[in-house]
């Protein structure tokens, strides 16, 4: 019966490991940054639809950074791919990295 369980549990975790992987891909985003005001924590960014925000077309807009960190050798011009979330204060990036 304890192996039945732990084979069950095994295979149960195998099969959802993907899913979760597959499911942090589709909320990454192509981005370009516009604006970068390090001082105030905040990247204006162009980007595609944004679905878990509700964004079905692609903007312009300004986001807060969840770590100012993330803006440091980020210039105007680069193509990135972010997350973002809407936090208590606003839009914001939560996870963000150069692209080709």
């Amino acid at each position: 019966m304890k192996k039945t369980i732990h084979t069950v549990a095994a295979a149960t975790f195998a099969a959802i490991l993907p899913l979760s992987a597959a499911t942090a891909q589709t909320n990454a985003i192509q981005g370009e940054v516009r604006k970068i005001d390090e001082a105030a924590g905040k990247v204006t960014l162009k980007h595609g639809p944004i679905k878990n925000l509700g964004m079905d077309v692609g903007m312009t807009m300004t986001f807060r950074v969840k770590e100012p960190a993330m803006l440091k050798g980020m210039q105007v011009g680069d193509k990135v791919e972010f997350e973002a979330e809407q936090a208590a204060s606003g839009y914001t990036v939560t996870k963000m990295q150069k692209s080709n």
